[in-house]
């Protein structure tokens, strides 16, 4: 069964509201969607801007995964946002970047933000949170930022409303996240990988302590990154933020 759909006005987190409900108890997977936000996040603490017309959406679930193979989960994610863009944007335009950022025309179009914690079941709760501009972009972002609407379809006048959004987005993962139940890692990475640029090029990753630079050599069976460097060292990186190509 598909999990519950709760549509919100306002709340400061959907991450924060899952979080909430997790620690309260709660056992049913369910998507909490906000029209609003008053205090969103981004990865690193970072201020995720939350104007009316966008989508902020979080899915709270149970899993017996292990930690680690938990955080696949953003894999997961990164590929229903992108079929969630896919049914509205221009064909083609739509790239995931290492990990998890989903681009439109080579911008961020969306963010991913993944937390856990133990749940009084014994399982581990995972709170999958999904911003997406669907309506608009934010200004004077680390990186060029777009919006849906900025390369919709010819036949598509206006972007989804967050409710069709959230409907689209919870169709696709649903879809994603049965195959890696069923089927494992594997058939997300392969499916991930073809959608990512730069896994094969010039690369600098910032990884808070150090900055390593090199060549993208691909991912490694689990999903880090495997990033060469001038002296022929193999990194693999997990986490950090990444620069592909020009960028780089």
């Amino acid at each position: 069964m598909s999990p519950a759909l709760h549509i919100l006005d306002a709340i400061d987190s959907t991450n924060a509201e899952a979080r909430r409900r997790a620690e309260a108890g709660e056992t049913a997977s369910q998507w909490i969607v906000a029209r609003r936000q008053s205090a969103g996040r981004g990865r690193r603490g970072r201020n995720w801007e939350s104007e009316t017309g966008n989508l902020f959406s979080t899915l709270l679930f149970l899993t017996q995964k292990a930690p680690a193979e938990a955080a696949q989960v953003t894999f997961v994610a990164a590929l229903a946002v992108a079929d969630l863009l896919d049914a509205f944007a221009v064909p083609g335009s739509v790239r995931i970047k290492w990990p998890n950022d989903v681009l439109i025309g080579g911008q961020k179009a969306a963010g991913i933000l993944i937390e856990s914690g133990a749940h009084a079941s014994g399982s581990l709760w995972l709170a999958v949170g999904i911003g997406v501009n669907l309506a608009h972009a934010p200004d004077l972002t680390e990186r060029p930022a777009t919006s849906l609407a900025a390369h919709l379809r010819p036949d598509i006048a206006y972007p989804p409303s967050v409710e069709a959004a959230a409907g689209v987005l919870a169709g696709a993962f649903t879809v994603w996240q049965d195959r890696w139940d069923r089927f494992g890692f594997q058939p997300v990475l392969d499916a991930w990988t073809a959608r990512t640029q730069g896994l094969d090029g010039p690369c600098v990753a910032r990884l808070g302590h150090e900055t390593v630079t090199g060549i993208a050599d691909g991912v490694a069976p689990d999903g880090a990154l495997r990033l060469r460097t001038a002296d022929g060292a193999l990194r693999l990186i997990s986490a950090g933020d990444v620069f592909f190509g020009e960028a780089a």
